[in-house]
């Protein structure tokens, strides 16, 4: 038997780990892509007793890209490109 858990993160709310021996790795990854599965923490792939990480495999497949956005103060990035905009303009 196979099947996959994909783990999702609710942040403060916990987390839920979706496990349906129905879905096939082309349904979790449309699952991923029309972003019905999102802040997702892993997907293992289970193969009768053998347990498989495939995290990495699967949002490579789904062109999502990885964001790491702890250290990004984007608030400061706007305000250095406003600054940046304010600096080339022409004076009058």
């Amino acid at each position: 038997m196979q099947y996959f858990v994909v783990m999702i993160d609710y942040g403060r709310r916990g987390r839920e780990a979706v496990v349906d021996p129905e879905l096939t790795r082309r349904d979790v990854l449309a699952r991923i892509v029309s972003g019905e599965y999102s802040n997702i923490s892993f997907i293992h792939e289970i193969v009768g007793q053998s347990v498989a990480d495939i995290t990495a495999d699967l949002m490579s497949e789904a062109a999502v890209p990885e964001i790491d956005g702890q250290g990004t103060d984007l608030q400061a990035l706007r305000f250095d490109h406003l600054r940046d905009l304010r600096k080339h303009e022409p004076a009058g």
